[in-house]
């Protein structure tokens, strides 16, 4: 089974990583891609907001660094959970882009069965500013989607 486990580096992915990890227990030949996001910061204009291009830069690498301290934390999180006995195979992937929009495309491209993410919970009003990538994965994604709440 191949599972592709979205994180944002949240307590919320790391539930859906120990929920992950109990589906793939059992599993002959598992396969784990672990995947982040990493939100391209551009400027607006940034001469007529007095910023420079450097701050921007500097966003970017940082948001960048999360998305890999992420993934990397995960996998230890995963490889840990299985222990010597039958460790699974695992990918790790940082990917530069909108989250709804890596995750399907990723889990598309690599033949996923699965698509696993945690939820933030956010209430109505928050989903309706923010938006809901778990949301967006279900009802775009090419596989089945497991949402693992709090």
């Amino acid at each position: 089974m191949k599972i592709l486990l979205a994180t944002d580096g949240s307590k919320h992915s790391e539930m859906a990583a120990k929920k992950c990890i109990g589906f793939m227990r059992g599993s002959e030949d598992p396969h784990i891609r672990i995947i982040s996001a990493a939100e391209a910061v551009s400027p607006v204009a940034p001469e007529q907001l007095a910023v420079s291009n450097d701050l921007f830069l500097r966003l970017a690498a940082e948001s960048r660094q999360s998305a890999e301290t992420a993934v990397e934390d995960l996998k230890t999180v995963v490889l840990q959970a299985f222990g010597e006995d039958n460790q699974p195979v695992i990918e790790t992937a940082v990917i530069s882009g909108s989250p709804r929009e890596v995750i399907v495309d990723e889990a598309k491209e690599w033949g996923a069965d699965l698509i696993v993410v945690g939820s933030h919970g956010y209430g109505f009003w928050d989903r309706m500013l923010l938006g809901s990538v778990s949301d967006a994965v279900i009802h775009h994604a090419p596989c089945s989607v497991l949402v693992v709440r709090d």
